[in-house]
């Protein structure tokens, strides 16, 4: 990959994730809700996975999920962890499972080693996520699962909003202050061009309220996802800035009781490495039975037009 194609600065994603480490269980509840849900799709499939892959682990929380339930979530019977930051490897290995320090963009899995790879709120850091998904899905073996959650582009859009108001009015500009993240429209589209099969991606919203924008700041900070935009604005924000941005969110946004939304976007992605047993589309002309038969309705030749006459 070419400098000029990278969006985030992955040193810098280390050194936030290295930050957050030891004071993370105070500020996981997003990481920890949408572990939850991810967790409970895989409880939907009815299969085991003898070995799968926690990838972009943060501190354990999979893991830890994962050792409350004993009748055995997911099939899953061996769990690798893996993060980008030392200090949370560290703390998820702490836990008791097996992990190790890995950068998402570098996968170091021999091809078709894996049955399952889970991965909870990492992959939106990734500046070449077809890369990631092509590693993967080759990382996989035939018929294993890829499930994953990432944050998407139309998170923390009260944030957004505010901080841009703040700068024109305080700084006369606007810089990048969060980070771009994927759409939903381009997920399917990039699990079929990486391999997978059976392709699937949904989004889901998440609203969570705070006492202030600041406080919303801090808890990004405790978590790790503080942004790392190669094009972010290098040095302390003004505190002017910050003030006016506060002061923006909760005039523009407060309830009631004087508390402001912030919206997260956790797009969920789904993809199988393709194997034989798999449901197959069926030949074009195969079908046994007409549409229109089944519709009750009439069928028209394409070469048949119907309607009035200019």
């Amino acid at each position: 990959m070419t400098e000029s194609r990278e969006i985030f600065d992955r040193r810098v994603l280390r050194r936030h994730r290295t930050r957050a480490a030891a004071g993370i269980a105070g500020h996981d509840f997003l990481i920890r809700e949408v572990a939850e849900r991810l967790l409970d799709r895989l409880e939907d499939i009815r299969r085991r996975f003898p070995l799968a892959l926690d990838l972009g682990c943060h501190h354990g929380v999979v893991g830890e999920l994962l050792a409350g339930n004993p009748a055995g979530l997911g099939g899953i019977e061996t769990l690798v962890q893996a993060d980008l930051s030392p200090a949370m490897a560290r703390q998820a290995a702490a836990k008791g499972r097996p992990t190790l320090v890995a950068d998402e963009e570098a996968l170091p899995f021999a091809e078709g080693s894996l049955d399952l790879v889970l991965s909870v709120l990492s992959l939106h850091w990734v500046n070449d996520l077809p890369g990631t998904l092509l590693q993967i899905a080759r990382a996989l073996k035939p018929d294993g699962l890829f499930l994953a959650a990432m944050i998407g582009g139309d998170s923390l859009k009260e944030l957004r909003e505010a901080l841009m108001q703040a700068e024109i009015e305080v700084e006369g500009g606007v810089s990048p202050r969060v980070s771009p993240f994927a759409d939903l429209r381009d997920l399917g589209g990039l699990l079929q061009r990486a391999g997978f099969a059976l392709p699937v991606a949904d989004v889901d919203t998440l609203t969570v309220t705070y006492s202030s924008a600041l406080a919303l700041m801090h808890d990004l900070r405790g978590m790790g996802e503080s942004g790392t935009d190669r094009n972010r604005r290098r040095g302390m924000s003004r505190r002017e800035t910050l003030l006016r941005a506060a002061a923006v969110y909760q005039e523009t946004r407060a309830d009631a009781a004087g508390r402001i939304p912030a919206t997260f976007e956790i797009l969920y992605l789904t993809g199988w490495a393709p194997h034989a047993s798999q449901p197959q589309a069926l030949r074009p002309g195969s079908a046994q039975a007409r549409l229109a038969t089944a519709l009750d309705s009439t069928e028209v030749s394409a070469g048949e037009k119907t309607g009035k006459k200019n």
